[in-house]
This record gives structure tokens, C-alpha cells and sequence, in this order.
């Protein structure tokens, strides 16, 4: 991506424009030039000269085949972005940007060819084409490509305020807001970090199966974190928003209820102790504590490893692998959630998928390499961060389905144990199942009761551990929202549980 930055000075709308069709361009000024900098409307149709007709792009499927291949396909992306930060009360950053590009891609047995375009001229396109069709090179046979038509897909995103018709003064008011009521919240609350973040993302996908589809996602996301020091201890306190929505997500989001949030998480861990170590039951807050499962569970079902013979639940398809009380779902079709999709980025329809349902294994995330590879049904899970990655199994918007249990009745049956309000980060392998998890907030469970908040625990084991321990599930499932990372590539997700224990997982700490 090539960047030009500019500090407190006007661009032109011509040079701004021929700058982002050189593939990418940021902008970065203080917020109060942020209104000046463009006159762009915010997700506007490819631009002229971009080459996104179904003649050109059936001719660049065609190149793609030339040497043969299974199947072909070409992404096209235009994305619009706008990054507002705001630090102890003081606006530090606005930037905007464009990025723009193709990725063309053959798939020939069990290989891929990819190459990628910041220039989406027909001519780069079909040089794209011609590189990527290398992967067929020793021979295969050729398919004939089906003429491109246009597809209807069912809109799971809706829009009644446009980003496009804000103007930043009420972005940066809602910042501002935040920042105060943060800072209002208790004299230990030191400093505030706001953020905010939309885009709208543009897609042209078109395939040798026929398929042309177009359309774009709008999203936003708005980050409050707080630092509370009592001049001994500090924590950091985090709270984060974001839907797939038009600027009418802040008519149900309150940037003042956000700040309190995470100003209290940062004020209540200041008298944290060290959490003892050791196996033990732990209960886990409904809403965040489901990117436990989403890392745990989620990434060793996604269908690429399945397919290579390796992971925890390879070869379980129809066998009982949970608790009778866990039910597992990824479900891109929820209205306007961050991990919301129409479709995914090889065009499948978005759909429920019932991964583990009463404890029995239902099924697997796929792509089309992967559902081609098990003789599967593409699930909508082919995704990828850009026009410069190929597409790969990826979670949506992933949960536990609620239960019946009753969130208190979960603690006080909890003689003692862990009380997991907040995780931090994780990671897992999704080949053996092995994952580790840092908790931000957490407390000690003694005799039914939430009782001393502690720091430092971290919870570590394997994916059929935590999915066979389970033995309460509440009925008060909600949800979070988070980033996502697999092979190099980030995707937006939502993640989400009820109130959920676990028995007996192992934690580190400090023993007392």
C-alpha cells in the first residue's frame, strides 16, 4: 500500500483520487481538518477506469484457466476508512484512507495459485491472471468457464444513517463524551484512550461457476480504555463496541455506559491479590468469556486442518465429543453484528451453522479448497483480511447457545473456584487443541459466593477439556466483539456465551 501523509494542509479531491488508484492512501491530520481534507462520498461505486464489468472479468477468469485448473475466481475490493484516537483528553490522530486492489485466484487439485493487484486495471488484472494460472503449469484438465450473471443474495447488514452523512464533529463528540464520564467515574481513573474507527468496504467477487456479486459492508468500532492507579497498582480497563451498522449503532451504544464500564473494571482491580494456582472450577461471565470457545473450539473446527488429517476433532463427525448441555453454533446472519456477513469473501451465502449440538460434533467450517477436499457443502466461512490474502476457513459471529441454568444459581452451586469476569488475550493450536488464556479480571469463588477480585490467573488446556467439563450453561447468553487472527490474517468476529462453569480446568497464578 503506498501512503502519503500530510500534516495540516488541504489536497485536492483530483489528487486524492489519482493518488488511491495507485492502490492505497492515507491521510493523516488533526481531527479538526478531518471535515476539510475530502470531498469523496463515502462508499461510492468503483471508480471509473476500474475494471469490475462481467466482459473484463470473464476475461480474466478465461487467463486464470489457460493452463487448466478446478476453478477460478477474481475479488475486488474498495475500502474507505476514517481512524479517530484520543489520549489523556487530547485528540492525537485522525486519519483516513482508501485502499483498493484485486486478487485473482486458480485452484488446480489440491494447490493454489494466487497473485494480487493494487492496480485494477484490466491489463494488471490479466497479469494477476497469467501468474496465478502457473499453478496448473505441469497440466490439468481445463474447465470451461460458465458466463458470468448476476446473483441475489439476502442482506443481513442495514444502513439508516449513512457514514457518509456525519459529519466528524459528532464522531468526536461521542469521544469526548466517553473521556468524561470516564473521568468522572472515581479519582483513580488517570488517563483515557479513545477510539474510533468506521469503514465501508466494497466487494466485487466474480467466479468460473457463473457467480457475479457485488455489494458493501459498512462497519463500525468504538474502543474506550481507562488506567486506574491508586499509586500503588494500576489496571487498565477495556470496553469495545462494534456492528456492521450505519452511525445508528450509537442509538443503542452509549459511549457513557462504555467509559463507566471500563472505569470500574479499572478502579475494582486495583485491590486485586494474586490468584492462587492450581485445578479448580471456574465460572465464566456470559458475553466476552465466549472467545474461550471461539479459540478453544472454534479454530480446530474450521475445515483447512480437517481436510489435512490433522486436529482435535478430525475424523468425530457424528460423535460425541461435549457435554450433553453444550451447544455450539457460528451464525454469519445475525443483523448487523460485527462478524455479519451477506456473503463470504468467495460469495457463499451467509448461514447458521450448528457446529456441536448436545455434545455431538455436526459439523465443520469450510471454504470452497476445503468443502471441495471433504466432499462437503461450503458453509459461507471463506474469508479473508483483503484483496492481498486467499480466502480460508473462518469463524463469524460463534457462540455457546443459553441454557437453562440461572447465571446465580451457578455461583452459589460453586462451592469454590475461579470467577472469570474478563479474558485478555489467547491462542490456541488448533492441531493438538492446546490453548492458554490471560484473565484481566477475575475472583475468587468461596463457599457460593463472588468474594476478592485477583490478578494474574491464566487458564490453560485442551479444546475437549473445556468442552467435556462443562456442566452449567445459563440462560443469559450475550455477546463480544473482537479481532481474530489465523495465518497471517486478522478478520472481525463476535463472539458469545451465557454464563458458563467449568470443572475442574487448570489455572496459573501465584500460590498464596
Amino acid at each position: 500500500m503506498s501512503n502519503k501523509k500530510l500534516s495540516k494542509r488541504n489536497i485536492s479531491r483530483r489528487k486524492f483520487l489519482d493518488l488511491s488508484m495507485k492502490g492505497g492512501l492515507l491521510v493523516a491530520a488533526t481531527p479538526t481538518l478531518l471535515s476539510g481534507l475530502v470531498s469523496f462520498k463515502e462508499g461510492t461505486k468503483p471508480m471509473p477506469g476500474i475494471a469490475t464489468d462481467k466482459s473484463t472479468l470473464s476475461k480474466v477468469i478465461a487467463k486464470a484457466l489457460e493452463r487448466g485448473g478446478d476453478f477460478a475466481d477474481v475479488y475486488v475490493e474498495n475500502r474507505i476508512s476514517r481512524e479517530i484516537s484520543m489520549e489523556e483528553s487530547i485528540f492525537t490522530s485522525g486519519v483516513y484512507g482508501i485502499r483498493q486492489g484485486a486478487g485473482v485466484r486458480v485452484i488446480c487439485g489440491d494447490k493454489t495459485g494466487f497473485a494480487y493487484s493494487d492496480d485494477i486495471s484490466e491489463k494488471s488484472l490479466m497479469r494477476a491472471a497469467e501468474v496465478a494460472s502457473y499453478v496448473a503449469r505441469n497440466g490439468s484438465d481445463k474447465i470451461t468457464p460458465i458466463d458470468l450473471a448476476t446473483a441475489e443474495r439476502k442482506s443481513y447488514v442495514t444502513v439508516k444513517q449513512p457514514l457518509d452523512e456525519i459529519a466528524d464533529e459528532k464522531r468526536t463528540e461521542l469521544m469526548k463524551r466517553a473521556d468524561q464520564a470516564a473521568l468522572d467515574y472515581d479519582s483513580k481513573i488517570r488517563m483515557t484512550e479513545i477510539n474510533y474507527y468506521d469503514q465501508v468496504r466494497s466487494r466485487v467477487i466474480a467466479n468460473s461457476e457463473g457467480l457475479y456479486l457485488s455489494d458493501e459492508l459498512p462497519l463500525i468500532m468504538f474502543i474506550v480504555n481507562t488506567l486506574g492507579d491508586d499509586g500503588n497498582r494500576r489496571h487498565m480497563g477495556r470496553q469495545r463496541e462494534s456492528y456492521h451498522s450505519g452511525f445508528e449503532m450509537f442509538d443503542k451504544v452509549s459511549p457513557e455506559a462504555m467509559a463507566k464500564k471500563a472505569a470500574r473494571e479499572s478502579v475494582d482491580m486495583l485491590d486485586a491479590g494474586d490468584s492462587p494456582a492450581g485445578t479448580m472450577d471456574v465460572v465464566m461471565e456470559n458475553g466476552w468469556g465466549g472467545v474461550l470457545v471461539h479459540e478453544a473450539v472454534g479454530h480446530p473446527l474450521e475445515a483447512d486442518n480437517i481436510a489435512k488429517g490433522i486436529g482435535a476433532f478430525t475424523g468425530k463427525l457424528g460423535k460425541k465429543v461435549a457435554a450433553e448441555c453444550f451447544t455450539m453454533v457460528d451464525d454469519g446472519t445475525i443483523p448487523n453484528y460485527r462478524g455479519t456477513i451477506n456473503y463470504d469473501d468467495e460469495g457463499t451465502p451467509a448461514r447458521k451453522n450448528v457446529l456441536i449440538e448436545n455434545g455431538v460434533l455436526k459439523g465443520y467450517m469450510t471454504d470452497v479448497l476445503s468443502a471441495k477436499q471433504l466432499d462437503m457443502k461450503r458453509t459461507g466461512n471463506g474469508r479473508r483480511e483483503s484483496y492481498r490474502h486467499i480466502p480460508i476457513p473462518r469463524m463469524t459471529n460463534t457462540f455457546i447457545q443459553k441454557g437453562t441454568d440461572k447465571p446465580d444459581d451457578i455461583v452459589a452451586s460453586t462451592e469454590k473456584g475461579l470467577y472469570v469476569q474478563s479474558l485478555g488475550g489467547g491462542s490456541v493450536n488448533p492441531i493438538t487443541g492446546q490453548f492458554n488464556f490471560t484473565c484481566r479480571e477475575s475472583y475468587i469463588i468461596e463457599n457460593g459466593k463472588k468474594t476478592k477480585p485477583v490478578r494474574g490467573a491464566t487458564l490453560v488446556g485442551s479444546c475437549m477439556d473445556i468442552v467435556s467439563n462443562i456442566d452449567a450453561v445459563g440462560d443469559d447468553l450475550d455477546f463480544g466483539v473482537g479481532f481474530c487472527g489465523k495465518a497471517g490474517q486478522t478478520a472481525e468476529v463476535t463472539v458469545g456465551q451465557p454464563t458458563v462453569r467449568i470443572r475442574g480446568i487448570n489455572v496459573g497464578g501465584s500460590r498464596a
